[in-house]
């Protein structure tokens, strides 16, 4: 699953476009990613002109690393 760093996030919307399930949505002060959305495709990791998006494995209580 993708994780948005809020602190280094620009907030110029690229992964916002080129999300394809649309799992990434604006939230006060940055970016959250719905991790029911998230396929893992990465296309938001790659676009990201600041490095703000990492990738967390999911936890197995059900939570994200």
């Amino acid at each position: 699953m993708a994780i948005v760093t809020i602190g280094a996030c620009q907030g110029c919307g690229a992964c916002l476009l080129t999300c394809p399930t649309h799992a990434i949505r604006p939230v006060a002060g940055g970016l959250t990613v719905r991790a029911d959305r998230c396929t893992g495709c990465l296309e938001c990791l790659e676009i990201c002109p600041v490095d703000a998006i990492r990738v967390a494995e999911p936890d197995p209580s059900g939570g994200s690393r």
